[in-house]
């Protein structure tokens, strides 16, 4: 049931970034709605976050890849009296390698999770975050800015959850919802095992950020209603610096980054 704090739901909770925004969001008193595949995760998250905090925690084993999972878990929330004060679409993975080598059914899945799920759950939640004047924010990546060989479908994924934030936060100037998307570059989380990727030059031997930094980053750029936060100094000049770069050196470089070595 609704209490009287502000309520956010979170998906992808379980792991990395989106566990460490479960902790910015308690600290800050929100009650929360945890929302990935791994149940068992998530309840050890939830025990500590009420233990630490004193916040309410719920929360739901839903699978956002498949076709059906957003609307379930919109119907479970409405069922339970909850209005949202705010909706973070963090839930998404990558996949490492050549196009041509790649699972067909993982590349769909992963389209699935990192833009239909994001385009759903936001509709869905939509009308709450305008009745409470709230806040929606959109993990993205570093990847949104330009092209991605050897991992060319999830950089398109990144860069609609980019321009899809942007389109709509200008939507939605003077309604009182505020749209954020956290551009963080490679960071310290599963998200590398998941994409099999730890033979990158992108990341192999390098020192990454923590999910918790990033995630402390991201919160408050939130907060402060901004509209695409791209965390790091550097990633913050490469991001720009891509707008007066030939487009076919942007992709040999990335391609050059990103191989594996």
């Amino acid at each position: 049931m609704q209490t009287k704090n502000p309520t956010a739901l979170i998906t992808g909770a379980s792991n990395g970034i989106g566990r460490a925004l479960c902790e910015e969001f308690a600290k800050d008193g929100y009650d929360l709605i945890l929302a990935a595949r791994s149940v068992v995760k998530m309840q050890e998250i939830a025990a500590n976050l009420q233990t630490h905090y004193g916040t309410h925690v719920t929360v739901i084993g839903v699978d956002l890849e498949s076709v059906s999972g957003p609307a379930q878990l919109h119907a479970q929330i409405k069922q339970s009296g909850i209005v949202l004060n705010v909706l973070v679409n963090n839930a998404g993975y990558g996949i490492f390698g050549e196009f041509k080598n790649n699972d067909l059914s993982d590349t769909l899945g992963m389209m699935q999770l990192n833009m239909n799920s994001v385009v759903i759950l936001t509709k869905l939640f939509l009308s709450d975050l305008l009745v409470t004047r709230g806040k929606l924010l959109n993990v993205a990546s570093t990847a949104a800015f330009q092209p991605g060989p050897f991992m060319a479908v999830y950089y398109a994924t990144k860069s609609f959850v980019l321009h899809f934030s942007e389109g709509l936060a200008c939507e939605l100037e003077g309604a009182g919802v505020s749209v954020t998307a956290l551009c963080p570059g490679p960071t310290a989380s599963g998200f590398q095992d998941k994409a099999v990727m730890q033979t990158s030059a992108l990341i192999k031997n390098k020192k990454l950020p923590s999910a918790e930094s990033v995630a402390s980053s991201g919160y408050r750029a939130m907060k402060r209603g901004k509209r695409v936060h791209i965390t790091g100094f550097m990633n913050n000049v490469l991001a720009q610096s891509i707008r007066v770069t030939p487009r076919n050196w942007v992709t040999a470089l990335v391609k050059q980054i990103t191989k594996s070595i």
